[in-house]
């Protein structure tokens, strides 16, 4: 029983530290976490876990590490607020992986994002098609921001008095030079179809494309490497 009893304490502690040091620390570091806030959190957890199971490990011990690891994550966020070099270093900088409606594919090698990937963080802006976007930032929380086409932003249909035109979502037809054949039957191409589309843009193999997307009533858009 005492056991029990404890653990309750050991937990209540724990999480009554780790709520004041969030509040301390602020709320960027839970919505706009980096991969430095992320280690910094998994070692916090990992701190009062150790206090929970490993009975050498006095509990008092483990209430000082967190305060020292919080005293050193608070001077962290002051020097890199001061220091720009010391930001970099640790938060990291945003990368343009979209440039001018192009996707540049050396710094999505660089930043570990495939296309799937973008394509993901892209629709989460709202955005479903790579020809609507002027430029995409990766941040360095993960997420991405975005600026479209001035021909794509959006308008309100109901004060310029248009007829409402019905939704046509684009389809990825090849994607890091393989041909996605399951979308092709979405729109009941074939192959043969595909590659002459390919032949207008002087292209002969879907190894050389990037990216194809086909949307109803436009032309297709491809990208090469």
């Amino acid at each position: 029983m005492d056991g029990y009893l404890q653990i309750l304490i050991e937990l209540i502690f724990g999480y009554i530290a780790l709520f004041a040091l969030t509040k301390i620390m602020g709320k960027t570091q839970i919505t706009q976490i980096t991969p430095f806030d992320f280690i910094s959190a998994l070692i916090l957890g990992e701190l009062v876990g150790n206090a929970i199971y490993d009975n050498d490990i006095k509990f008092q011990k483990v209430i000082y590490a967190v305060v020292i690891w919080g005293i050193l994550i608070f001077i962290t966020e002051i020097l890199t607020q001061k220091k720009k070099g010391l930001r970099k270093l640790l938060e990291g900088k945003p990368s343009i992986v979209i440039r001018k409606g192009k996707i540049d594919y050396g710094m999505l090698k660089k930043a570990h994002l495939d296309i799937n990937q973008l394509q993901h963080l892209l629709r989460s802006r709202g955005i479903f098609s790579v020809r609507e976007c002027e430029y995409a930032i990766l941040e360095t929380d993960g997420s991405i921001s975005v600026l479209r086409k001035s021909s794509y932003e959006p308008v309100t249909i109901r004060d310029l008095n248009l007829p409402r035109s019905p939704v046509k979502l684009p389809v990825t037809l090849i994607l890091d030079g393989e041909i996605e054949a399951d979308n092709l039957l979405f729109i009941k191409w074939n192959e043969e179809m595909l590659f002459n589309e390919m032949k207008k843009f002087g292209i002969d193999s879907e190894k050389d494309v990037l990216y194809a997307e086909w949307r109803e009533g436009e032309e297709l858009f491809i990208q090469t490497y």
